[in-house]
């Protein structure tokens, strides 16, 4: 039968324990009588006369030092067997709490902690035991947002389409053109849907595939510049390029670069129904930076730290019109952290939008 965890811990404090009593027993078994011996030659020596009581002084010293070491052995014994039990239970009982929460955890209990402990190294593994719970809860927490958020967008589209479908077998409505196209806009967006899906459970298990080069981003700004100008209304936003001619070239993936900017462009578009959409890029240390920069609806400060966030929308009816999926940012941040990059907004409400990344320069 194997021992358990506290029976080892109590067991190798009294191996311990007797190792010490018995090579102190041996020591001072060696040692003392022959100690005491030296002092009386000593005392003989200066005089005193302990040559007919020497015998009898040696026997009493020895029967002395025999009665107070096995008494000194049963006391210490006890103590140290009493300690030793008390030290293993202690550690034990933090150890079996742990194992207690780790079950809750698995009945899906997620708000279970430990207490804090006295003994400092426990009380370190505790404190990092209760941050990967408030982690795991997060996870959880966040698993079923995702969840909820994913059966919602999904549920939307299917609604518009099951509602043309059953109309049209019923005969409630005529087929048309426009009915058609109706359709055909909505399966396009649960087919995109599903597509950033797909990618952005790629890119954050890290299977997104990533061809690092050394590349000129200018060419690909320019391009961009022209491409979604031809997009834009006649009174609407205007769109400018403000970098030098020559850039200097990074380590980037031109294609999930490109990918990233038209995501970004696309939601200065969106958002910006006048003034100017502007991009930005230069040198700052060993980093190339790039910025999108529009004079749109802004964002309230409250909302800033979760833009990055899957299924967030500053405006869900807006977004939910324009047909976007609140995957965008998440992927684009994934793909820039892939690239060794990072991505920061700054924004300030019924001003404008900045969305700022940087690439390491080759």
């Amino acid at each position: 039968m194997k021992m358990g965890l506290r029976e080892r811990l109590f067991l190798s404090h009294l191996v311990v324990m007797l190792v010490g009593v018995a090579s102190l027993v041996s020591i001072s078994k060696i040692s003392s009588p022959r100690l005491f011996v030296l002092h009386l030659e000593r005392l003989e020596n200066r005089g005193f006369d302990l040559i007919n009581i020497r015998t009898e002084l040696v026997t009493g010293f020895e029967l002395a030092w025999q009665r107070s070491t096995i008494w000194s052995v049963l006391v210490g014994t006890t103590a140290a067997g009493g300690l030793s039990y008390w030290v293993s239970r202690r550690i034990m009982r933090r150890l079996t709490e742990m194992e207690q929460i780790t079950q809750k955890f698995a009945a899906g209990q997620m708000d279970a902690r430990l207490p804090i402990s006295d003994i400092a190294e426990l009380n370190g593994l505790g404190a990092s035991f209760n941050r990967m719970a408030a982690s795991l809860e997060g996870v959880e927490a966040r698993r079923r947002e995702v969840i909820g958020d994913m059966t919602h967008e999904l549920r939307t589209p299917l609604t518009v389409v099951r509602g043309y479908l059953e109309e049209l077998a019923d005969g409630e409505i005529e087929a048309s053109p426009e009915i058609y196209r109706r359709l055909a806009k909505e399966t396009r967006r649960l087919e995109r849907l599903v597509n950033d899906l797909q990618e952005l459970s790629k890119a954050e298990a890290g299977y997104l595939p990533i061809n690092i080069q050394r590349v000129n981003l200018h060419p690909l700004l320019e391009s961009l510049v022209v491409k979604f100008t031809d997009q834009l209304l006649e009174d609407g936003p205007v769109l400018v390029l403000e970098c030098p001619s020559v850039l200097p070239p990074v380590l980037a993936d031109i294609d999930r670069t490109e990918q990233v900017l038209v995501n970004l462009l696309g939601n200065a578009v969106r958002y910006t129904n006048e003034g100017s959409i502007t991009i930005r890029a230069g040198t700052e240390g060993s980093q190339l930076w790039i910025a999108v920069i529009d004079t749109g609806i802004g964002i309230p400060p409250e909302n800033l730290p979760h833009v990055f966030e899957r299924f967030w929308r500053a405006d869900q009816s807006r977004d939910r019109h324009s047909g976007g999926t609140g995957i965008g940012l998440t992927i684009s941040r994934r793909l820039i952290e892939l690239q060794g990059g990072q991505i920061q907004v700054e924004s300030e409400l019924g001003v404008g939008s900045t969305f700022r990344f940087f690439l390491p320069l080759a």
